[in-house]
């Protein structure tokens, strides 16, 4: 039985084959960081934008990171097919003219299938919107838009920049433009409680979102939350609990929303804490294992008709 729908089930069925992210690095900001909104950023983000897949290619072209991605994903995944992960910082935070020469370059290649760009809810706009879904003719196109948490609260307490109405607002824009929307969510964010992140849950169900990414609030040096870490005004979830919290989360969720990650993926040489958030493929194998255990699935405690 299959237990959630994964991400790599999900290409399979609509390509036929394995298709491979690669992420990149635009190098472009964000109105957080650059004093539009903010100078000080979300309290986890640090100076590489949280993109700890893409912070290696800084510093070289789209093109050059797109070549250089799909030789890496062919050699260790068999990889023939690949999407081009725009997943630094904010990924539609610039002129037109700007965004359609980066993606127009990482869509160049044919074996290029993919267009996926992660940003801000408040960092698009219907020209915006307009662009990407002027890629659906020949590509899979997704916008991914951070969350983090569906509590204004705990928004505020992150130093988010947004509020939950702005992020809404983001998916009904998008949805109207026939673009799937995938949302990005932290589970152990400071002030949180099992009751609030369910809630999360529950309400990215009533929503046309399609995908969601779920991420361990981890400890990264050289940030606000190192800071409180270090301090002892902080705790990071533990790895039984997170496990749990992954599976009472999908439970949640709609049967037809794609489970893009589970976990995140800290960079080692930046982690400050919990250790364990090292061991991706461990973490991964306990929550199916508890899946299992539990014999529960995605959806199974979902109240929320599908939404469109």
């Amino acid at each position: 039985m299959k237990r959630y729908l994964d991400f790599n089930s999900y290409l399979r069925e609509i390509f036929g084959e394995r298709v491979q992210r690669i992420s990149l690095d635009a190098g472009l900001s964000c109105p957080n960081r650059d004093g539009t909104i903010s100078e000080l950023g979300c309290i986890y983000c640090d100076r590489l934008g949280s993109g700890t897949g893409a912070m290696i290619n800084r510093g070289e072209s789209i093109g050059e990171q797109v070549a250089k991605g799909r030789i890496q994903a062919e050699k260790r995944y068999g990889a023939k097919k690949f999407i081009a992960y725009f997943q630094s910082f904010t990924n539609t935070y610039g002129p037109i003219p700007r965004l359609k020469e980066l993606y127009d370059t990482a869509l160049s290649p044919p074996d290029v299938v993919g267009l996926f760009v992660a940003t801000r809810p408040d960092c698009v706009n219907s020209d915006i919107l307009e662009l990407m879904r002027s890629y659906q003719k020949d590509h899979l196109v997704w916008v991914e838009y951070g969350l983090q948490s569906a509590h204004d609260s705990t928004l505020i307490a992150i130093n988010r920049g947004h509020d939950v109405a702005c992020f809404e607002r983001a998916v009904h824009m998008a949805s109207g433009y026939g673009l799937d929307v995938c949302a990005h969510v932290i589970l152990g964010l400071p002030g949180e409680t099992r009751a609030m992140m369910l809630g999360t849950a529950r309400y990215l169900a009533s929503l046309p979102v399609k995908g969601v990414k779920l991420h361990l609030l981890y400890v990264v040096r050289g940030t606000r939350l190192a800071e409180l870490y270090e301090r002892g005004e902080f705790q990071c979830l533990h790895r039984d609990g997170y496990v749990e919290l992954v599976i009472d989360f999908l439970e949640l969720l709609r049967p037809d929303m794609v489970i893009q990650r589970l976990t995140g993926d800290p960079s080692p040489s930046e982690l400050v804490g919990p250790a364990w958030a090292k061991e991706k493929s461990r973490n991964l194998t306990l929550i199916r294992q508890r899946l299992e255990e539990r014999d529960t699935w995605q959806g199974k405690k979902c109240l929320s008709s599908t939404a469109r």
